[in-house]
This record gives C-alpha cells, structure tokens and sequence, in this order.
C-alpha cells in the first residue's frame, strides 16, 4: 500500500459495514470496506432471509450480501480482501495493519460481526439448515405448526421460546440449571403459555436425523439420565461471541465484550464508529445493522467537518 489516507475504513464487510460504504461512498467520501473472506458475515450463512424489506419472496443471504457490495462498489467504494492484524484508534490517521498491508483512515467503522456460541454436540454445523438454528427470528416460520427445541436460559432464550410459541406447534426448553437466568419479567410470560414446556437441568447429548432433524437426546446434568425428544428444529440460544479482539484495550466494551456504542454508533474514540452486531444493542438483525451503517457515516461526517 502507498501513503493514501481515506475519509473511512470500514473494518468487516457484513450488511452494516457495506451500508456504511455506500453512504459513505454516496456522500462523496473515499472509503474502502476491509474483509477477509466474503461479503455478507453470518448473514451470507442464512439460506432464506424473509424479513428483509423489498423482497417480497425472501432472498438467501449470499445473494443479498453480494448485491449490497455491488452497490457500494457502484459509488466507488473499494473493497480490499484483507484479514486485518493490528489496528491504531487513537493515531492520526487511524492506522489498519493487514494480511494486503497498511491501511490509514480519517475515521474508522468496526463491523466485525458476531458468532453464535454453540452447543458442542457431533454434527451440530451439518445440520444448520436442516433443522439446527440459532435465530427464532429469522428462522421461527420455517417450523409453523411443528416441534421445536430451545436451549438457553436467558433472556434471549426466553425471549426466543415466546416467538416460537405462536408458531410452532410445541416448544420444549432445554436448560442445564433448575432456574432461568432471565430477568424475572419473563417469567410469567414463559410459565402462563400453554405449548411451552421446559426442561431443567438438563443438556442436549445427541442429535437425531435422517436427511433433517428428527429428535434431540437430553441427558440430566444431575442423574445421567437420558430422554428422547422428537422435534423437527433445533434452536440454540447460549449467546454470541463478539469479534472485538482487535479493539480490545482501545474501545470501550461491555461485560459480554460487545463494543458501547448507542444509537449513534460513536465509540469511546472520537473518529470511530461501531455498527452492527458487534455493539450493544437490544435486536441484532440485518436490518438493524444496515441502519447502524447510515448513522455511522451520518455521524462520521459530522466528525470530518469539525475536524477541518
């Protein structure tokens, strides 16, 4: 890389990172998006996206995650294959060491996205999409008027087993303690729905399948004892691990390691912006993320003008 210094570096390039490249882009700002394999992050994983605006018959999220890099790339916006190594907040410029060289930004968007924790169990990743889930928001209408599994017991999983409940034919909730680590405001709501049915201190030990899933093993974290459940999904909500090891000791983040940024997107750092899933927010959705990536280039303009 030469000296060139960019407007913006946006650092992951999932649907919040391109949003903010085509607004950026749009805004006449030089921007380059900085990803290590494809467009898209867990988004790209989803085979069928339905609640995503425009698409009236849904889209899977590869083609979706291709089509908002096009547009970025339609208003200029550069996209660097890169898998990034070290990066310098508090210099000026930003600075960005990588696998394609050195990278320098007046400011900087971290998009570097989340991942689903998950359960451990042999076939586990096999079978995403044939049954195994980890979004009911995203994935809970596929399985109307079928049985589902759902392990966790905070306030996603609970929360997760409500949207479930007025789709599926009967949820079972799978949780290793004999009480619920969600806030007791749930409680009420999970105890007094009649299809849920919850199964404490217990485990998920195998999955049962043929082509699709078919059945969940518990095991009683207790006695050892094992039970069969017949179901059709499994949803694992166990929580996600934020990518924020390259910030950590520059950006300020929570006690789940996710970056603290409010609705603006600013940082701790003046110059730097958060969108997506890896900030503190209530809802981690596509569509939340691509509105992280309009503010954060709204706010990063605001930030570029005070500083000339």
């Amino acid at each position: 890389m030469d000296n060139r210094i960019y407007d913006m570096i946006v650092v992951g390039g999932g649907p919040g990172g391109y949003t903010a490249a085509l607004y950026a882009a749009r805004a006449g700002l030089d921007v380059a998006v900085l990803e290590k394999l494809s467009a898209g992050g867990q988004m790209a994983m989803s085979q069928q996206i339905d609640n995503y605006p425009g698409f009236e018959e849904g889209i899977d999220g590869f083609t979706l995650a291709e089509k908002m890099q096009a547009q970025a790339e339609r208003f200029g916006a550069v996209t660097e294959y890169a898998e990034v190594s070290k990066i310098d907040l508090t210099s000026n410029p930003k600075v960005i060491e990588s696998s394609e060289g050195t990278f320098y930004g007046k400011t900087v968007v971290i998009s570097t996205g989340a991942t689903n924790r998950e359960l451990g169990v042999e076939n586990e990743q096999e079978l995403v999409g044939r049954g195994v889930a980890y979004c009911a928001a995203c994935d809970g209408m596929f399985f109307k008027d079928m049985d589902v599994v759902i392990v966790g017991g905070g306030n996603s999983a609970v929360a997760d087993a409500l949207v479930l409940s007025r789709i599926a034919k009967k949820v079972t909730m799978v949780h290793r303690r004999d009480t619920l680590r969600a806030t007791l405001v749930y409680h009420n709501q999970l105890m007094n729905t009649e299809n849920i049915e919850i199964r404490w201190n217990s485990a998920v030990s195998e999955l049962l399948y043929d082509d699709e899933l078919t059945g969940v093993v518990l095991k009683n974290v207790n006695t050892g004892e094992e039970s069969l459940v017949a179901c059709q999904g499994l949803f694992i909500s166990v929580g996600r691990i934020p990518a924020t090891e390259l910030v950590r000791g520059q950006l300020e983040l929570d006690s789940s390691g996710y970056i603290v940024a409010d609705e603006t997107t600013r940082t701790n750092i003046p110059g730097v912006f958060a969108v997506g899933d890896v900030r503190t927010k209530r809802l981690r959705q596509v569509v939340t993320a691509v509105a992280d990536g309009a503010m954060a280039v709204h706010m990063a303009e605001e930030y570029l003008a005070s500083e000339n």
